[in-house]
């Protein structure tokens, strides 16, 4: 069995009581408790979704360049798996020994992560395998969002000259390593899953390199504190996404039986909530009156987060988890329609907070979608897994007299 799947599913279940907290929290049931929100948003994003990709990565790979299905590298699971614990136990505390082990680790395993895939590339040029070269620099980002993001808590911003760092490491995640990633997974998958092309074949390489341009001036952007980046990266990436998504929906528009499941809405509505936020950072930039550039800037990364890393990870996650699980059925992208409508109600009542004075009912009603719509996620990962884990505790049948 694939070890990633298993942390997948606690680290699921895990973020779906965190998010409950945080509805309990906004609404003043229970205290607050000391850098839990970091610890909700991770628990999606380092945990449940970084083991996915370190997971499925070598398996696509490989898939792609016509070789056998590797191993699980344990060595790379371990590493991954013990910094993931020393961040998660140093943030709540601050800790910054355990908060710097815990990025080392999980540093050292995206290394070794790239240097595994690298090792699967094919040899033969003709091979298919355009999601790779998304893989790869979306962990090259990743590791900057690594430094970037243990040096919040150890001081490195001001010796890295990042004059804001906090948006530098969640763009780095967030428009580097997801949005990179996601469109490999996109490209790789919707062909095989979907049974067509996508709508413009030829249009990957082009998607990859304003994509990739546009993640760097995202970063360079509030690195530097200059427009001069941040303006033409925001232009460059959301100029890819809407073509990757046009991509997507054209060959199955007028297609009724496509759409007839929750797993491709789940796919294409998420990325309204990434698209959100890039179409207010120009208000937020030329300052408009009545837009709360601040209360954005802390609260939009939520529903990013829950909207969009969520919705796209769950069908995706689901998809894989069949075709292990369930090898003699045809795998489809997951996820439920009760996701897919609290997923997105709890989007409109996040954004609806930062607006509003009774901001803290709108805060707790979104996180209250969210846990909620996390249980059936959950709940149809643990109906896949749990037979492969029954059969692997059975023990194995001895003859007698051997």
């Amino acid at each position: 069995m694939n070890l990633y799947f298993l942390m997948t599913f606690l680290f699921i279940a895990v973020a779906g009581l965190t998010a409950l907290d945080a509805a309990l929290t906004s609404w003043t049931i229970i205290p607050w408790v000391n850098g839990l929100r970091w610890l909700r948003v991770h628990f999606i994003t380092l945990g449940a979704l970084t083991e996915m990709l370190f997971g499925l990565l070598p398996l696509l790979v490989a898939k792609r360049a016509n070789r056998p299905a590797p191993r699980t590298r344990l060595d790379i699971w371990l590493v991954l798996n013990a910094g993931l614990m020393l961040l998660l136990a140093g943030i709540p505390i601050v800790n910054k020994v355990l908060i710097f082990a815990g990025g080392t680790l999980i540093f050292s395993a995206t290394l070794l992560l790239l240097y595994h895939l690298n090792q699967l590339r094919s040899t033969d040029r003709g091979a298919p395998g355009a999601g790779r070269k998304f893989y790869l620099m979306g962990l090259s980002f990743f590791l900057v969002g690594i430094i970037v993001g243990t040096g919040l808590w150890l001081g490195w911003s001001e010796a890295l000259a990042i004059q804001t760092p906090v948006e530098v490491h969640i763009h780095a995640n967030n428009w580097g390593l997801m949005s990179l990633v996601f469109a490999g997974l996109l490209v790789d998958l919707y062909p095989k899953v979907m049974k067509r092309p996508f709508a413009w074949p030829d249009s990957i390489n082009k998607i990859f390199w304003m994509m990739s341009l546009g993640a760097l001036g995202l970063v360079l952007g509030p690195w530097l504190n200059s427009l001069y980046f941040t303006v033409p990266g925001l232009v460059l990436h959301l100029a890819a996404t809407t073509w990757l998504l046009l991509n997507v929906i054209k060959p199955v528009w007028s297609d009724r039986t496509a759409w007839a499941k929750p797993g491709l809405w789940h796919l294409t509505t998420a990325y309204f909530w990434l698209i959100a936020p890039l179409l207010m950072a120009p208000l937020i930039i030329l300052n408009v009156a009545g837009i709360p550039g601040t209360r954005i800037e802390q609260n939009a990364p939520q529903a990013l987060i829950y909207g969009w890393l969520l919705q796209f990870g769950a069908a995706i996650i689901l998809y894989f988890a069949q075709r292990q699980f369930q090898p003699e059925a045809e795998p489809q992208f997951g996820g439920s329609w009760i996701s897919l409508v609290l997923i997105h109600l709890g989007g409109v009542s996040l954004w609806i907070s930062i607006f509003v004075e009774a901001g803290g009912f709108w805060h707790g009603l979104a996180y209250g979608f969210w846990t909620v719509a996390i249980v059936p996620i959950a709940w149809q990962l643990w109906r896949l897994i749990r037979p492969a884990l029954e059969d692997e505790a059975q023990p194995t049948a001895v003859a007698p007299g051997d």
